[in-house]
């Protein structure tokens, strides 16, 4: 009986070893997801959750530290350094100091700019300081807010920047 024992007993401390060395890998495989807080644009301040046009891509990733794409900033950097968060829809130009919208955005926007009719701007908005076929650019508080148009009229990209209509660099 005790040579049963003792083989059980050896069976069961390789039974234990072999389960230890199979879960140890697992648990060291595990990884945390990156979770951003909710994009909340205010477009008569021209922020985003807080983050201004001009914060630097440090301070921006503060408070989304999800980007999916980066550039960083630099002289020879083609818009000067960027943080894309292509899955929101949003871009951040942290080289020429303006942020982006698309029209997949996904977020909350204080007023409710995407997919309004060009005519209906006025009583948010204003007449804009510079008017073109396919945008329009208003001067605000903080900067500047361009509005792109689609062929029906209506908003399909949004931008705002701390420059002024003569300072701003768009990328292209």
């Amino acid at each position: 009986m005790t040579a049963v024992s003792n083989q059980q007993r050896m069976k069961n401390l390789i039974f234990l070893f072999m389960a230890s060395f199979f879960t140890v890998p697992v648990i060291a495989q595990l990884k945390t997801t990156t979770v951003c807080n909710p994009f909340v644009v205010d477009i008569l301040a021209g922020k985003v959750t807080g983050v201004e046009a001009d914060f630097t891509q440090t301070q921006i990733k503060q408070v989304f530290p999800c980007s999916t794409s980066e550039e960083a900033e630099s002289v020879s950097a083609k818009c000067g350094g960027f943080l894309f968060y292509k899955d929101k829809d949003i871009y951040f130009y942290t080289g020429r100091d303006y942020i982006e919208i698309g029209e997949k955005f996904k977020g909350k926007l204080s007023l409710p700019l995407m997919g309004a009719a060009r005519n209906s701007l006025f009583k948010m908005l204003g007449n804009p300081k510079i008017k073109d076929v396919n945008w329009d650019a208003f001067q605000t508080q903080y900067g500047i807010l361009i509005l792109y148009y689609n062929k029906a009229s209506r908003i399909n990209k949004i931008q705002f920047s701390t420059k002024s209509t003569d300072t701003i660099k768009l990328c292209e």
